[in-house]
């Protein structure tokens, strides 16, 4: 018997993005976000409201990073979601984070975080708050590779659970995609 919980944003896995973008000054800012995703090949997007120091920053500039967030990283991940850019301007230092120009487009990469989305704005909407951006690059630190390609158990990503408002990290593989559906056929 199935229980009803009724309309609700509850989905898994909801990813846990690190968005990040220079303000004006190029001093940079990020936020995290756990409702987001690819909507095409090539194009993110993530729900995220115009209030955000790191909205106004990358609707300024027109560029933004995604980062995932990782298990090393979670406390540092939660802080910069739980304190707003718009009162604390310092909040990576806080956190102990340092960043580079990203090398495709003008925002910041977090060094700590070893996998991220260079993007280009392609549009927002202050009423839906749906941000969208144009994948331009995806950069990954060597740490996390295996044999040249990303590893998730290198990376560690975590993902956000709505129901127990937790944190988990990604887990093992448990099959290959586009293949073991052929057992069936």
């Amino acid at each position: 018997m199935r229980k009803y919980f009724g309309a609700k944003p509850i989905l898994y896995p909801q990813p846990v993005l690190i968005v990040a973008a220079y303000d004006q000054n190029g001093i940079p800012n990020a936020m995290n976000a756990a409702w987001g995703g690819i909507s095409k090949s090539d194009e993110i997007s993530i729900c995220i409201s115009a209030e955000h120091k790191t909205t106004k920053n990358l609707l300024a500039k027109g560029a933004f990073t995604v980062s995932m967030a990782t298990a090393e990283r979670v406390v540092a991940c939660d802080y910069v979601g739980v304190v707003s850019g718009n009162k604390v301007p310092d909040k990576l230092t806080k956190c102990g984070w340092h960043t580079q120009k990203a090398e495709h487009v003008d925002a910041p990469l977090i060094d700590e975080l070893p996998m991220a989305l260079e993007c280009r704005l392609r549009s927002y909407d202050p009423e839906s708050c749906r941000l969208v951006g144009e994948i331009v690059n995806v950069c990954a630190d060597e740490s996390v590779l295996t044999d040249g390609k990303i590893d998730p158990e290198k990376l560690r990503p975590i993902v956000f659970d709505p129901v127990h408002h937790a944190y988990r990290e990604l887990g093992q593989q448990v099959g290959l995609a586009f293949k073991d559906g052929f057992k069936i056929k």
